[in-house]
């Protein structure tokens, strides 16, 4: 089995097919093979989306002008009591020809989050007057499989503070590229504090402020070849883009301080599955180019409390998220003002 780490265990949305047979699907055609591969890949995006949205802020209080952090934010979406994320129902009644081996007409599969193996699959059909032909494979597993149960993302993001109240953010990590993979993101960030324009702002115990924050991810992964299924440049091109907007709340204590949230992630997902797909064996043997293009929009509510140790220029954060995904975000920060 392959699966695919970059970075400090920074797993872009493509990690879907995280075993090497996951193109035999295409030996059910592409009508079947773009329908599984929707059902399978949607949760990994949906969990991209809402990693990638995390780790704004740390505090209510906008930076004065002049003021500044820079942070390295490590995120985790977690995954690991959501079934309905890690599985999904195939009915072989939606398909056109793919069959379960052991007779059944609807089963629960794996997902690319999820770890349910052994799952066979077969195509049959007439390739000439009395002649039939079958092909028989395992559908692919997900993350959960190598013990993983979490979406990661990690960046370098740079706060700088503008006029009274208001400070301008970006985040972004620098294309990594390996033999079967490449991905980068970045994005930009504005935060407003609204208890900054109030009279006598120095003596209020908290600060109250909005923040809007949009991130772009492009990743892409190279498929190996199997037996069933030969070609070229096979590989998947992902794009993300996800918006967050927050109303954030925190204590103005000189050390620690503590912060929460409350807002609404939205976002979307497009995955081009490329290249020549040729299927060598079973009923349907054909080449395939570019096959399909697959979407996915995500949102929802979302809820976060956290604190913040500030020990001069160094500063330390952890928080969590409640969302459709639930999240860690933990950030080494250092700063001025």
């Amino acid at each position: 089995m392959k699966h695919i780490f970059l970075f400090v265990s920074f797993i872009m949305c493509a990690t879907g097919a995280a075993q090497s047979n996951f193109n035999d699907i295409f030996a059910a055609g592409v009508a079947d093979a773009e329908r599984f591969t929707n059902a399978y890949m949607a949760p990994l995006s949906e969990g991209m989306v809402y990693s990638i949205s995390n780790g704004w802020y740390n505090s209510g209080e906008a930076k004065p002008l002049g003021g500044f952090e820079i942070s390295i934010i490590g995120n985790m979406a977690s995954f690991k009591n959501k079934e309905d994320k890690k599985t999904f129902v195939l009915n072989t009644a939606d398909y056109d020809n793919l069959q379960f081996v052991d007779g059944s007409v609807s089963k629960i599969v794996s997902s690319g989050l999820g770890d349910l193996e052994g799952i066979r699959v077969f195509v049959e059909g007439e390739i000439a007057p009395g002649v039939t032909s079958r092909e028989e494979f395992e559908l692919p597993t997900g993350l959960a499989s190598e013990n993983i149960n979490f979406v990661p993302s990690a960046f370098l993001q740079v706060s700088v503070g503008l006029i009274k109240g208001t400070e301008i953010k970006a985040r972004f990590l620098p294309k990594i590229n390996t033999d079967d993979v490449a991905v980068g993101f970045y994005g930009v960030g504005l935060q407003h504090e609204f208890t900054s324009l109030l009279p006598a702002e120095k003596i209020w115990p908290v600060a109250i402020s909005g923040v809007i924050g949009y991130t772009h991810l492009t990743g892409t992964y190279n498929f190996t070849d199997t037996d069933l299924i030969a070609g070229d440049n096979q590989e998947i091109d992902a794009k993300i883009n996800s918006w967050n907007f927050q109303a954030v709340v925190s204590t103005k204590l000189p050390i620690i301080n503590f912060y929460g949230g409350l807002g609404y992630i939205s976002g979307n997902s497009k995955t081009d599955v490329l290249g020549t797909y040729i299927v060598q064996q079973g009923p349907f043997q054909q080449t395939i180019e570019d096959p399909f293009t697959l979407t996915k929009k995500v949102s929802g509510a979302t809820a976060n409390i956290g604190t913040k140790l500030k020990l001069g220029f160094f500063r330390l954060h952890a928080d969590y998220t409640i969302a459709q995904f639930n999240s860690l975000s933990v950030g080494v920060n250092f700063g001025f003002r």
